[in-house]
């Protein structure tokens, strides 16, 4: 598939001044691109700000389910009904792009251009967060190279280095191998970029300030004894922030059909917060009427994670919410073995986790309505069998044909989701106070939004609970890093699983985001690439077309 031209597209200039954008708050990249000025908030913070429609999901399969799709093509179904609207994504990675996944942009007549621009590089953003993030590392070892004065014990480092690349063979180094002058051989490890906590940094920063003091409290790891030590400790923050400078700043593109996009930063789902960045959001709704915006996976992941953590950062208002699925995703889930033929008995005993997702938003204090986004190979009886169910248990619903239809398949979509924006935000009902010990926390959420019966530390966890008490980092809020397949943290428990234990294996301390990460079970922070890369699919034409993204 060659992507489309940039010919096709309006220039970036009538984008960003459709917007309200004077020229002085934006710079072009090329005639399809542009970075936006932090200014363009500061001018406009006293504005009403426009509605927030949060995007999230049911558990997907491994291909996904189309949530981005889904967010692109509401953006240009609101465009046809008259609205001002925006939407913002999160940046592709490299790694899935060359993996599994392949491009992140959307698909079929809903994607977000110039295609292969924002999945290949686009403005530099993610080589900008691999650079300072290995920056950091490379001042860590420096440091102890030359005299140790912080006394730090090269064995207790807990910052990796990063790449973004599937590389399993990065998971696991050693460093200082050669002679002396190499440094001293340490055990170390690569997680790929959207996993570094530089990235969740960027995406989580308001300003320059705000991003210089989250870089400062980084920690890096513990001394001799046993004393944390922070990035501010090695004087490393300022060089950072100027390697991010740019990189702080939304990018602003187009969908195919001319809609605002702003695509920004890309921390991971299960990992990190897994949305776009906080600045491309808040500049968004002083620019637009509506901002429409996804949270990475399921709700129990990107959506409880951007209710209980992204907007206790920001204080974003939240005005309605989409739950997108599929009934290939929900026929998985009841266990089918072919969720790509019809399965009445599978459907059925899947939809129980649609329900549960519902049920999981309507406890934040959101009434979530459920995009089905269509597949040929849905039939007319599972069509007609969930509706029914749906309109069962008063759940509102419509389904999206976006990917082959545009805006005009997702018409029916944003009527439904413009019935249930309220005037007023959401009063958003979290689930945790700050206050609560860390255990606490944790409980709170694997019994109230997973359905837990009761969770278990391992010894590692246990000393990890020690050190965070040590750090001084028990008020931070919790960012859950567990599998996207199930509600629970077993990936086989598909379905509506309720009164399993969850056990945490680890807790990580993301003392700069400003967020702690207990592990639930194996999460890759450094995925591997398939037998069969999508990257043997992808060429350059002798013309510069680039093939084979999608």
């Amino acid at each position: 598939m060659v992507l489309m031209s940039g010919s096709k597209l309006k220039k970036i200039d009538e984008i960003a001044s459709g917007l309200g954008l004077s020229e002085e708050e934006y710079e072009t990249y090329g005639g399809q691109i542009a970075k936006v000025s932090l200014s363009a908030y500061e001018r406009r913070k006293n504005k009403q700000a426009g509605k927030l429609i949060l995007v999230t999901g049911t558990n997907p399969t491994s291909a996904g389910e189309g949530k981005t799709t889904t967010v692109i093509g509401l953006g240009q179904a609101f465009s046809k009904l008259g609205k001002k609207v925006a939407i913002a994504l999160r940046e592709p990675s490299l790694g899935p792009c060359f993996g599994i996944k392949g491009g992140a942009t959307g698909g079929g007549k809903a994607t977000v251009e110039p295609s292969d621009r924002i999945n290949l590089f686009f403005t530099s953003d993610f080589p900008a967060v691999t650079a300072a993030h290995n920056l950091l590392s490379a001042m860590i070892n420096n440091h102890i190279y030359h005299g140790n004065a912080l006394g730090i014990e090269p064995k207790m480092i807990t910052f990796p280095r990063t790449i973004d690349m599937n590389d399993r063979s990065l998971r696991s180094i050693i460093t200082g191998v050669g002679p002396s002058e190499t440094g001293a051989m340490a055990n170390d490890k690569f997680v790929i970029t959207p996993a570094s906590e530089i990235m969740a940094i960027l995406g989580l920063s308001k300003d320059y300030n705000d991003l210089k003091k989250r870089l400062s409290g980084i920690l890096v790891g513990f001394t001799r004894d046993n004393k944390p030590v922070f990035a501010r400790d090695l004087k490393a923050e300022g060089a950072m922030a100027a390697l991010l400078r740019d990189a702080l700043k939304p990018n602003l593109v187009q969908t195919n059909d001319g809609v605002p996009a702003f695509i920004h930063t890309g921390p991971f789902g299960n990992i990190a917060h897994g949305t776009s960045s906080i600045v491309a959001d808040r500049i968004g709704l002083r620019l637009a009427d509506y901002v429409i915006t996804e949270a990475g996976f399921g709700s129990e992941l990107g959506g409880e994670k951007f209710f209980d953590l992204v907007t206790r950062i920001v204080d974003l208002d939240v005005h309605a919410v989409v739950i997108v699925t599929t009934l290939r995703a929900l026929k998985h889930q009841g266990k089918s073995k072919e969720p790509g033929s019809e399965d009445l008995v599978a459907l059925e005993a899947g939809i129980p986790n649609l329900l549960r997702h519902v049920e999981i938003m309507r406890g934040f204090g959101a009434e979530p309505v459920v995009a089905v986004n269509a597949y040929s190979s849905d039939t007319e009886k599972e069509k007609d069998f969930l509706t029914s169910f749906l309109d069962s248990h008063n759940v509102p619903w419509a389904f999206s044909s976006v990917y082959t239809q545009g805006g005009d398949g997702g018409l029916e979509l944003a009527r439904k989701v413009l019935d249930h924006t309220k005037e007023d935000p959401l009063t958003i009902k979290r689930k945790y106070s700050l206050d609560d010990t860390v255990k606490e926390k944790i409980r709170k959420i694997a019994t109230e939004v997973y359905g837990a019966s009761d969770v278990r530390y391992s010894p590692q966890a246990v000393k990890d609970l020690r050190r965070i008490k040590l750090v001084g980092a028990e008020n931070l809020p919790i960012c859950m890093a567990k599998t996207q397949y199930s509600i629970s943290d077993n990936p086989t428990l598909l379905g509506s699983p309720r009164d399993f234990v969850m056990t945490v294996h680890s807790i990580g301390i993301s003392s700069g985001a400003g967020f702690l990460v207990p592990y639930l079970g194996e999460i890759m922070t450094m995925p591997g690439l398939p037998a069969k890369p999508a990257a043997e699919n992808v060429d350059l034409t002798e013309d510069g077309e680039i093939t084979g993204l999608f």
